[in-house]
């Protein structure tokens, strides 16, 4: 991010500061959501291998006994990155803190955190019906989260739906630093979406344990 920004001057209408204060907020959501979520990536193996089937043995929740099966906590390290780039953006960003902006920072944390778990769902249950599929749900899972990491307003169209209301990547930092920044934002992506965050994650987990549920019906077992 440096390095572009040694180069010019902004990006997307936002200069090196602002768009780090994008990057922390992204970068810490999902590193949490990784550390819970995360372990969702092992279900193509474990598909591959017909061991899912030793899931069901069990008196719990598929989902669940994936989602605790693997906790990592050195995956908090990684969120260490995102959360001091967070710190320092928001001391060196001109922000008027009021107890409606600790609110919404607040409110951010949660709800993106809530939206890029719910991506790890969907992309667990697209695994029922793919064959070697993990890159193909990775360009929404890892790219999403790259995206959310990027101003938004450089985006066309087409990437402006995908990434801004099918999966809300743009909602979780995007657009709630514009609204923290006081910035109006670009059109399709207004700063005032970002009160409506808790909306977008509700969205995503209604997305993706629609997704799951169709996926756990369509599979009929490893044959072992």
């Amino acid at each position: 991010m440096w390095l572009v920004f040694h180069n010019v001057k902004a990006l997307g209408g936002l200069t090196f500061t602002q768009v780090l204060l994008v990057f922390g907020i992204a970068d810490v959501c999902f590193s949490l959501a990784d550390m819970f979520f995360g372990h969702l990536d092992s279900l193509p193996t474990y598909l591959r291998q017909g061991t899912l089937d030793v899931f069901y043995l069990r008196p719990q929740p598929l989902l669940l006994q994936l989602i605790t099966s693997d906790i990592s906590l050195r995956r908090l390290s990684r969120a260490s990155v995102g959360l001091a780039s967070m710190v320092i953006a928001l001391w060196l960003n001109d922000i008027h803190w009021s107890a409606a902006t600790v609110g919404l920072l607040a409110m951010t944390m949660i709800c993106s955190t809530a939206i890029y778990c719910a991506v790890y769902v969907w992309a667990a249950g697209a695994q029922f019906f793919l064959v070697n599929g993990a890159e193909f749900t990775n360009a929404f899972v890892y790219g999403g989260r790259y995206a959310a990491t990027q101003p938004a307003s450089v985006w066309n169209k087409p990437l402006k739906v995908v990434f801004g209301f099918i999966f809300p990547m743009a909602i979780t930092a995007y657009v709630p630093t514009l609204a923290l920044l006081g910035l109006p934002g670009p059109s399709w992506l207004p700063a005032w979406l970002a009160w409506t965050t808790p909306l977008f994650a509700a969205w995503s987990w209604i997305f993706g344990l629609a997704f799951w549920r169709f996926g756990v019906r369509h599979y009929q077992g490893g044959g072992g």
